[in-house]
């Protein structure tokens, strides 16, 4: 609940700072120099950029969190088995060991989305976030491919798979 609570407080003070630099951009833009309009027009595309990201940002961990609750219903979630330092991080050589075992599963079912769902997760505990984002986004898709077959929800999601 926390990281959530973290998550729409950021999220609210990006948009407050796209607003002002949107309202600088058009600041410049109105002043109609040959200076000042480029660089309104260079102000008024960062925020675009940013509301995109934001916006794209929010979407994947929706839908991630949403296979998170299925997989939670149907007692698929990943028990975390992994030993701890003191501090509480996990310690590499089990995480290693996990993503091993994640691996070989996601192998054996490549178009199982709760496997790469998993995948994600080991990805994720060894500390490897691009290809748990890789993961997390391949079983988003395989999700929707899922639910596409079976006449369910066709909610679009991005469409990404590993490499």
């Amino acid at each position: 609940m926390r990281a959530k609570l973290t998550y729409f407080v950021l999220a609210a003070v990006l948009l407050v700072y796209f607003v002002l630099a949107g309202g600088r951009g058009v600041v410049l833009i109105r002043q109609g120099t040959a200076v000042t309009v480029p660089f309104g027009i260079a102000v008024l595309v960062l925020p675009l950029i940013g509301a995109w990201f934001l916006w794209h940002s929010t979407r994947f961990a929706v839908l991630a969190g949403r296979l998170a609750d299925q997989l939670e219903k149907e007692g698929g979630l990943p028990v975390d088995t992994l030993e701890r330092s003191p501090s509480g991080r996990v310690l590499r050589d089990s995480a290693d060991a996990v993503f091993a075992e994640r691996r070989a599963e996601t192998e054996a079912r490549p178009q199982d989305w709760r496997s790469w769902f998993r995948l994600a997760v080991a990805y994720h505990d060894a500390r490897d976030t691009p290809r748990a984002r890789k993961a997390m986004q391949r079983a988003i898709t395989l999700h929707r491919q899922e639910q596409r077959s079976a006449g369910g929800d066709s909610t679009p999601g991005p469409t990404a798979g590993i490499a």
